[in-house]
């Protein structure tokens, strides 16, 4: 991973020429193509290395935090827009439900991620010719088993966030293959299962250190697990049989734990922890002109922090987390809040401890009552005011495992087992046991942990919608605006349209 973004220009070039015309019939032989890069395990390395750059838009720094959360966070009902972000009309349409389907980041979201499946196609098909005497069948087997399942992980991330997608399978070779319709909503998750039932017999259980990042089986059988929780609500005829193979999935996930300091896993402090089953990598490094940083500290932090003021959290967020009083054993309110957000508290004003970049919350933001996010800030003002950062992005964590084990257990009718699962999520941030046993008490015990075990972690929308929820939690926080036969999913881009 410490060489993600190498490569890519080439690689897309490659991709370009697989779609293109021959109209010379020679090439030069001191130039590589599509057919003459493939050469070693090296070549084979940088070309994966290429597919990983894609995930979640991060090869580009900038537009890494203003796609991402614009198009999976401000539809959410825990979070709103930041003063700043009222400047960008189309992040305002995304938050407001008015887009169409010409919003540049809705497009962006799909390109970049239709990027990512064609890289790692490219990356199937030609390190599968490869001959034994360019590299060995288990590096092969291992590299293409990665490629499968960031096919099946952008594949996923566009099925969560449009009703029908395109179903890219192949290395495309020539234009007459570029038009293809959209895929059956059941058969592009059938693919997506596949893929990741198929390489999780493959990938290792850990990566050694200097591949950590890259996909193993516990991040495959976490992403299978989640895939069958959604079909579960989805295809109601087959949701026994999806959730079972959920809880299958998920109790492979094993030698994980979840990490006392909630604030280590987003800070950078505690990079690919024992929490940590899927995280997105950046780095300090700068060597031979790398650039592996990013700016989402500013965009995630409000202006009275030196941030841009992109993101806030809601009045229900803030309620959410407060609504079982101080009960914690450290005596304030459930730890994962003072993990999560910067507010006016005895806590963050404590002078002795001043918790905030060294100062008070007072000292920060005088008279306001303005909570402001937490997450992915780093924890010094030094940092905090440097251009570019280095702060991994947690993708999927081990307490995700654990709730999404609790609710298919629940669904399944099986609620005392399903129990102690919580109370481990509960425990790390200090709170006592649920209360409650019955399906309703759990059912309802889930949703609240999962609000505040993730913002910003842009799980709310899919949960809400798995739950047929979207449409009320985000009338009662008076964004009276979202149709759910209309925003639930969004539109195919019109550039798309009007390509294919």
């Amino acid at each position: 991973m410490k060489y993600i973004y190498n490569f890519i220009t080439v690689l897309c070039i490659f991709t370009l020429v697989g779609c293109s015309n021959d109209f010379l019939e020679q090439q030069s032989p001191d130039q590589l193509n599509s057919s003459t890069f493939w050469r070693n395990k090296t070549d084979a390395e940088a070309g994966l290395s290429s597919t990983y750059a894609y995930l979640e838009g991060s090869v580009e720094e900038y537009a890494f935090a203003e796609v991402k959360w614009p198009v999976e966070a401000y539809r959410e009902d825990i979070c709103k827009l930041g003063s700043d972000a009222l400047n960008y009309q189309n992040w305002v349409e995304l938050a407001d439900f008015t887009y169409t389907n010409g919003n540049s980041q809705i497009t962006s979201y799909w390109q970049l991620n239709y990027r990512g499946i064609s890289n790692a196609n490219q990356v199937i098909a030609k390190v599968g010719e490869m001959p034994a005497t360019a590299i060995s069948d288990a590096d092969k087997n291992q590299i293409i088993a990665e490629a499968r399942f960031l096919r099946a992980y952008y594949h996923l991330k566009l099925i969560l966030n449009w009703e029908k997608i395109k179903l890219r399978t192949k290395y495309i070779t020539n234009q007459n293959e570029i038009s293809l319709p959209l895929a059956e909503r059941v058969e592009t998750w059938n693919f997506i299962v596949s893929e990741l039932k198929a390489v999780a017999e493959v990938l290792p259980a850990a990566q050694p250190a200097e591949k950590v990042g890259r996909a193993t089986s516990g991040a495959a059988n976490s992403y299978l697990g989640f895939a069958y929780l959604t079909r579960a609500y989805e295809e109601t005829a087959d949701k026994q049989t999806h959730l079972t193979e959920s809880l299958k999935a998920l109790e492979k996930v094993q030698g994980y734990e979840l990490v006392k300091d909630y604030v280590s896993l987003f800070n950078g402090t505690n990079k690919n922890s024992k929490e940590s089953i899927f995280e997105l990598q950046f780095s300090e490094n700068t060597s031979n002109g790398a650039f592996y940083r990013t700016a989402l500290h500013f965009w995630m932090a409000a202006s009275e922090l030196g941030g841009w003021d992109e993101i806030l959290p809601t009045d229900m967020l803030m309620n959410e987390f407060k609504k079982e009083g101080k009960i914690a054993t450290t005596g304030n309110y459930d730890s994962r809040l003072y993990g999560n957000i910067f507010f006016k508290d005895p806590y963050f004003n404590d002078i002795s401890n001043p918790r905030i970049f060294g100062e008070t919350y007072d000292a920060k933001f005088g008279t306001a009552n303005k909570p402001v996010f937490r997450k992915y800030l780093p924890p010094t003002q030094e940092q905090m005011d440097t251009e570019f950062l280095g702060l991994n992005v947690p993708l999927m964590r081990y307490s995700n495992v654990l709730l999404m084990k609790a609710e298919a257990l629940n669904e399944l009718q099986r609620s005392g087992e399903a129990i102690p699962f919580i109370n481990l999520v509960r425990a790390r941030a200090d709170m006592p046991a649920m209360s409650g046993t019955t399906y309703a008490a759990v059912k309802a015990q889930i949703e609240h942990e999962r609000i505040i075990e993730f913002p910003l972690e842009n799980f709310r929308f899919y949960d809400l919608r798995r739950w047929g929820k979207t449409k009320s939690a985000l009338d009662a926080v008076g964004r009276t605006g979202f149709d759910a036969a209309k925003n639930n999913f969004y539109p195919v881009p019109l550039t798309e349209v009007q390509n294919n």
